[in-house]
């Protein structure tokens, strides 16, 4: 099973629970990734590392792949087409926000039985790209350029070298902050030295609750994650296209939108 049938059965089962009446109703491809199936909800369970491959799924799915959903043609045709391109672009869908689709009869009662598409169909028109290959391309391409970024500052240095070597001189030390630094402020955001996500806290104040969940976060305690949800709390999705940034970034880096203050 791969990641488009997980997340199909997945939202089978979400509307099975949460919107039953969306089992034989249509409903609006806005409601899918807004209410039904949001991201920053349900990535745990779909087992999407970042909010580019859940789009990625999603544009797959609304292209009408393996017939999980009914769909118009104009949409199955125009997302097959993105979909088939040297470089797609996973949030294509959003174009049809307003468009109605269904969840296919045949696919419900094959999951309900136990049992997924065993292979994907041909997509329609100019779509007929595996969507495995869509995927395996746009990881590539992130590799590439991350391997193209770190590579050209050094060959850029080593041109620039006098012939005459010369002794390295180290490099100057930051000086540690004072001890009786504290941080202060409701989203304020603290790091460890060497700057690595992971380690990133906030400290809330007296009352503040979780943006997810709502519960009541512990005031004065650097925390990372909230307690009630797990939801991680030092980072913030761009309202516009969805990318996860971390507090304090001003600029979306995928779109280059501002970022509204939560």
């Amino acid at each position: 099973m791969d990641a488009l049938d997980r997340t199909f059965r997945h939202l089978l089962q979400t509307i099975q629970t949460r919107y039953p009446a969306y089992l034989t109703q249509p409903f609006e491809v806005a409601e899918l990734y807004q209410n039904i199936l949001p991201y920053r909800h349900h990535r745990r369970e779909l087992g999407l590392d970042t909010n580019q491959d859940y789009e990625l799924v999603l544009l797959q799915l609304l292209s009408g792949a393996r017939d999980y959903l009914v769909v118009s043609d104009d949409m199955r045709e125009r997302l097959a087409r993105e979909l088939a391109s040297p470089n797609p672009d996973p949030g294509a869908f959003r174009e049809f926000s307003t468009s109605q689709i269904a969840l296919s009869p045949a696919a419900v009662r094959r999951f309900e039985t136990g049992g997924a598409a065993a292979a994907e169909p041909a997509l329609v028109g100019a779509g007929k790209a595996a969507a495995g290959e869509t995927t395996q391309r746009l990881t590539t391409q992130r590799a590439s350029s991350a391997t193209t970024a770190s590579t050209a500052p050094r060959s850029a240095s080593t041109a620039a070298t006098a012939p005459t070597p010369i002794a390295a001189q180290p490099a100057p030390r930051r000086p540690a902050p004072p001890a009786s630094t504290v941080t202060t402020g409701p989203r304020a955001a603290a790091s460890s030295p060497g700057g690595a996500r992971g380690t990133q806290t906030i400290v809330p104040q007296a009352g503040e609750q979780c943006r997810y969940c709502n519960g009541s976060l512990p005031a004065g305690r650097r925390i990372t994650f909230c307690p009630h949800c797990g939801q991680n709390l030092t980072v913030v999705n761009c309202l516009a296209c969805g990318t996860e940034l971390e507090l304090g970034w001003k600029f979306c880096t995928t779109c280059g939108r501002p970022v509204s203050p939560t």
